[in-house]
């Protein structure tokens, strides 16, 4: 059994504009035909609704948070660092050290979630993993949202971009569900991290709200999105206003071909692994603007929990998804980034 962590929320008051920037490198969502899992027709936030009795846990956040909640300072130490079995040496490639002489398929991973939200806030505890040209991630989505056309586009991110680790990219993509537009509305913006993600485990946290979508790095408000701020000049200029259909929480490895987005491809340093430590899902109160803990998964055993979780099984630019690159081991759900012959 491993420990977990708690660190103190911090209400900061950096708060960023948004960028009116409307290029998109956003992920692609794939044909449901391609995973029976992948988009459950039964998905309801409400009937899992636990009540978390905050003595039953020294490690577990109180289950009323609101926007002046301030948890006891537990500030972190060389003892708070994972156990060996989270930052394990990862194995070698299938087919031994990369040989660039060689044509090779690349595989990622990504962690799907099968419960749909809307508004709340969501928490991790990883390790991201980098190499040039890849991307670690944690995000909101709105499932359809691949399908463009008649479908509106719903998103929020967490991004670590393989170039440079010590930084990271949040972002709102939103498209109206409009078949005569074919780009997508984004609001990134690159944020110093002061280390280096790959290193060791932080907490990261998306808060979404109808008044404002925020971000979180240890518990400190690093940007915040309200309603009203606009973006381009389509319908969905008011991203915060336009994200209105629920979303599933997932996390994803993959490699971008968009080196100016997240630098020249260096599949030489494969493979990789980004590291989930704990997630934690809370619900929205509309009437006192705080949240409720609904569930926290510590990913214990030897499998995933696949009344809550998916495995992506489809192409994403210079990988395929597959579900030999996710495993649990030691208490962390591990992803990874590989290839083979």
């Amino acid at each position: 059994m491993k420990t977990k962590f708690i660190l103190p929320l911090v209400v900061a008051a950096a708060f960023v504009a948004c960028s009116d920037d409307s290029s998109s490198t956003a992920p692609v969502n794939p044909d449901p035909a391609l995973s029976s899992d992948a988009f459950p027709t039964d998905l309801s936030s409400s009937s899992d609704m636990a009540v978390i009795d905050p003595t039953s846990s020294s490690d577990m956040l109180p289950p009323e948070l609101s926007s002046s909640s301030v948890l006891p300072d537990v500030p972190l130490s060389s003892s708070a660092t994972p156990s060996a079995g989270g930052i394990d040496p990862i194995p070698p490639a299938v087919d031994g050290p990369y040989d660039p002489t060689k044509k090779y398929t690349f595989y990622g991973a990504e962690l799907t979630g099968k419960e749909q939200f809307l508004y709340g806030r969501f928490e991790a505890r990883m390790k991201m993993a980098a190499t040039s040209g890849s991307v670690s991630s944690m995000f909101l989505n709105y499932d359809l949202s691949w399908k463009k056309g008649d479908e509106p586009w719903n998103e929020i991110d967490i991004e670590i971009l393989g170039k440079d680790p010590t930084s990271w990219q949040s972002n709102i993509l939103t498209r109206e569900a409009d078949p005569s537009i074919s780009g997508l509305t984004a609001s990134e913006k690159i944020h110093e991290f002061g280390f280096d993600a790959t290193n060791e485990f932080h907490l990261y946290a998306i808060i979404w709200t109808p008044d404002y979508v925020a971000w979180e790095i240890d518990s400190v408000e690093v940007r915040r999105v309200s309603v009203g701020e606009l973006v381009g000049s389509h319908a969905d200029a008011d991203q915060v206003k336009f994200l209105t259909e629920q979303q599933s929480l997932r996390f994803n490895l993959w490699a971008s071909k968009t080196a100016s987005w997240t630098g020249k491809w260096a599949p030489e340093n494969l493979p990789i692994e980004q590291h989930i430590d704990y997630v934690r899902v809370y619900a929205y109160n509309a009437d006192t603007k705080g949240f409720t803990l609904s569930w926290q998964d510590d990913f214990e055993g030897d499998a995933l929990d696949y009344s809550r979780w998916s495995e992506g099984n489809w192409e994403m630019e210079r990988v395929m998804y597959r579900d030999l690159n996710i495993r649990v081991e030691n208490g962390y759900a591990k992803l990874r980034l590989d290839y083979e012959l």
